[in-house]
C-alpha cells in the first residue's frame, strides 16, 4: 500500500513539475499576449470615442452608439485573436472561430429581417440621403421625416398622421427627397381668350414671373402655347424657384397663379371660363315659329 502511494505521489510531482515548466516556458508569451490585449482594449475605447465624435451628423443616438460599439468590438476581437495566437493556443482559436461562424449563421437566419432593417438604417444615416426634417416620397407615402431609427423611418404626412416604414423598404424602393435639391422647376397653366394678342400675353407673363421669381444665369422662364382649347388658347409657363420642401413648390405655383391673374386683370387680358348653350324644346319651337313667320 505504501509503495502504491509513493508511485502515485511521484507521478503527481512529475505532473506538477511539467505544469510548472510549461508555465515558466510560456510566461513571456503570456506577458506579451496580456500586453497585446491591453493595447487592443485601449484602442477599442479610443475607437469608440472617435467614431462617436465623427458621427455627429447621425441624428439617432442609438444608431451612433451601435456603430461605435461595433467598431470597438472589432478592435477587441482582433486583439483577442492576436493574444491567443501569441500563446500558441491554435486549437482554442480554431474552436472559437468555428463556433463564432456557426453562431453567426444561426443568429443571421433568426434575425434576418431585423438585421436587414438595422443595416439599412445605418446606410441611410451614414450616406445622409435622409435627414430628420426632409420632405420625401417613398413606398407610396409622402411626408416629413419625423424620426430615423435602427428599424424604421417615420414620416409625418401633410394630414399630421405618422407613417412607419421599415428601413429595408426605403432602401430597396425608389424614393424622392425634395430637400436634396435647392432649386426646382414649377409650372402653371392658364388660358386666354381667342381675341388676345398672344405675343403680348407671352411678354406679360414672362416679365411678371421674372420679377417675382428671379432666374439664375443658367436658368430661365419657359413659355409655350399648348393648344386651341374649347374656350381659350391654353399656355404653360415654367420657372425655377427655391424649394427644399414640397410645400414651397405648391406655394410658388399658387403665387404664380395670383401674379398672372393680377397682371391680366390690370392689362385687360381676358381669361375665359367654360361656356355652354342649353337649348330647350320650347326654344326650338319658338325658333321654328319665327322662321315660319319670316318666310310668310
Amino acid at each position: 500500500m505504501g509503495e502504491q502511494w509513493a508511485t502515485s505521489y511521484g507521478k503527481l510531482m512529475e505532473k506538477l513539475r511539467d505544469w510548472f515548466d510549461a508555465v515558466v516556458t510560456n510566461l513571456p508569451n503570456f506577458v506579451v499576449a496580456l500586453v497585446a490585449f491591453s493595447i487592443a482594449y485601449l484602442l477599442a475605447v479610443g475607437t469608440r470615442r472617435v467614431v462617436a465624435r465623427r458621427l455627429t451628423g447621425v441624428h439617432d443616438a442609438s444608431l451612433r452608439a451601435l456603430i461605435a460599439s461595433v467598431a470597438s468590438g472589432v478592435v477587441i476581437t482582433l486583439g483577442l485573436l492576436v493574444a491567443l495566437n501569441v500563446m500558441n493556443l491554435d486549437t482554442v482559436l480554431h474552436s472559437m472561430l468555428a463556433g463564432a461562424g456557426v453562431a453567426g449563421v444561426a443568429i443571421g437566419l433568426a434575425l434576418q429581417s431585423s438585421l436587414s432593417n438595422t443595416f439599412a438604417g445605418m446606410y441611410l444615416a451614414v450616406r445622409k440621403v435622409l435627414n430628420v426634417g426632409d420632405w420625401v416620397e417613398t413606398a407610396g407615402y409622402s411626408g416629413t421625416v419625423h424620426e430615423l431609427n435602427l428599424r424604421n423611418t417615420v414620416l409625418r404626412g401633410s394630414d399630421n398622421n405618422l407613417v412607419i416604414i421599415p428601413n429595408k423598404t426605403v432602401v430597396e424602393n425608389p424614393f424622392k427627397n425634395f430637400s436634396l435639391t435647392e432649386r426646382v422647376r414649377a409650372s402653371v397653366r392658364c388660358g386666354v381668350a381667342y381675341g388676345s394678342d398672344l405675343d403680348d400675353v407671352q411678354r406679360l407673363v414672362t416679365a411678371a414671373l421674372q420679377e417675382r421669381f428671379p432666374q439664375r444665369e443658367t436658368e430661365g422662364i419657359e413659355f409655350h402655347f399648348l393648344e386651341f382649347g374649347a374656350n381659350s388658347v391654353d399656355f404653360q409657363a415654367r420657372f425655377w424657384t427655391d424649394a427644399r420642401v414640397k410645400l414651397a413648390l405648391l406655394e410658388a405655383r399658387s403665387e404664380a397663379i395670383k401674379i398672372i391673374h393680377r397682371t391680366f386683370g390690370r392689362e385687360g387680358v381676358e381669361i375665359p371660363f367654360p361656356q355652354r348653350v342649353v337649348r330647350t324644346l320650347v326654344d326650338e319651337r319658338r325658333d321654328d315659329e319665327s322662321t315660319a313667320e319670316a318666310a310668310e
